[in-house]
Formats: structure tokens, C-alpha cells, sequence
């Protein structure tokens, strides 16, 4: 019931994706939130995001192909970092100095799964390191599955191969991205999510943001099947 009372809480003003991930973070109790969709392993984009340093964890997961969204979602469970300047394990080599550098200092994803469907992945934030009480994971599970079913709800009534508009609101599906990923994958005959991966690494090696090469890529300046 608390969690039903969150989310009614936003008005008609705030779009119910925005909602969304402010009652992820709050009933967590972390210091942001974000949602991402996921299609074949790869990011498609951000459904929303609280503030600006959950807005920049979600960009660099889908930039940089990785991240704790982009494991929880391939892997199928949570993925916890709770101190991501000082790691059990080091991973992330590319994410995690821009991630903390923008304030992130312990880091959660879980998967967004409705039986069979893999969705993609619920994103937690905290600005201080240390880890998830047993509360807090139990109630980040609670949201990751509440997150879930209301994209499944909004999307429900879409026409076929579109996204619902509640969906839209507030997101952002890397459009331009996309776009060029299929013009690569055209020129190369390869599969778009290997274009998109080549797309990223041609970036990374010349310091260059994905959605610039991507622009160049669309507006044609730019072509795979002759660098």
C-alpha cells in the first residue's frame, strides 16, 4: 500500500515514469534512481532518471557498454558495488572513474524480469559508500518488480514495434544512435548490435562522444565500410 501511495503521489503534471524512479529511489532509500530498457544485451536507453548524476550513469552505461544495469541484465541477477572507488574486484575500467566523478560511490543494479521477459534493469545510486541493509535489498527487489510490470502496463496497448507514450515522456532512447547503428550494420552486413558496438569503439578511439560519431554516421559525413 505504501508503495501504491508513493506512486499516486506525483500528480498529473509529473510524467509516471518520473514517478517511477523517484519511488525506486526513495522506498530504497538511495540518492537516485534510474531505469533502463534492454533489448538483445545491449542498452536501448533510459526510460527515466532522478537527478543529473543518475542522468550520467545511465548515459555512460549506454555510451560505454557497460556498467551495473548492463550486468544485471545479461546475468539475470542483482549486480552491488557498494564502494566503487575501492572495489573487491576491480571491473568497469571505462565506467567507473566518469561515474565517480560525477558523485557515485556505491552502486546497485537489478534486473527487470517479468517471467521469461528480461526488460532490462533498475539502476540505484547512493552518494556515500557502503552496503545495501538486508531492508534495503528486500525493498530494492520489491521496486526492480514494480518497475517491471508498470513498464509492461504501458507499454500494453502500443501498436505493434512502437513505444507507448508514457514510455516516451521524459526518456531517452538514443534515436540518432540507432539510426546510425542500422546504417552501419547495412554497410558492413552486420548485425546492429555489432554496429553499435563498433560505433562505440571508433569513439572511444577518437575521443569522441558516441552521439557526435553517430551524427556524422547519419548526416553521412561518416562511413565504416571505408575507415
Amino acid at each position: 500500500m505504501r508503495i501504491l501511495s508513493l506512486l499516486s503521489a506525483g500528480g498529473e503534471t509529473e510524467p509516471r515514469t518520473a514517478r517511477l524512479c523517484d519511488v525506486c529511489a526513495e522506498v530504497a532509500d538511495m540518492s537516485g534512481a534510474g531505469i533502463m530498457l534492454m533489448a538483445d544485451d545491449a542498452p536501448v536507453g533510459s526510460v527515466c532518471t532522478t537527478n543529473e548524476v543518475s542522468n550520467v550513469i545511465e548515459e555512460l552505461q549506454y555510451e560505454l557498454g557497460e556498467g551495473p544495469c548492463v550486468d544485471a541484465h545479461q546475468g539475470g541477477r542483482p549486480v552491488l558495488e557498494p564502494d566503487l572507488a575501492a572495489p573487491a574486484t576491480p571491473r568497469w575500467l571505462a565506467f567507473s572513474p566518469p561515474a565517480l566523478a560525477a558523485g557515485t560511490r556505491a552502486i546497485f543494479g537489478f534486473p527487470l524480469r517479468v517471467g521469461a521477459a528480461r526488460l532490462g534493469a533498475m539502476n540505484l545510486y547512493r552518494d556515500r559508500p557502503g552496503k545495501l541493509s538486508d531492508d534495503q535489498h528486500a525493498d530494492a527487489l520489491v521496486m526492480a518488480d514494480v518497475a517491471a510490470q508498470s513498464v509492461l502496463a504501458m507499454q500494453a496497448n502500443a501498436p505493434f514495434d512502437t513505444v507507448a507514450k508514457e514510455l516516451e515522456a521524459g526518456a531517452n532512447f538514443h534515436l540518432v544512435e540507432h539510426q546510425a547503428s542500422g546504417m552501419v550494420a547495412a554497410q558492413l552486413g552486420i548485425s546492429v548490435g555489432e554496429a553499435l558496438v563498433r560505433l562505440r569503439a571508433y569513439a572511444f578511439s577518437h575521443d569522441q562522444g558516441l552521439n557526435e560519431v553517430a551524427e556524422s554516421v547519419v548526416a553521412r559525413e561518416l562511413r565504416f565500410d571505408s575507415s
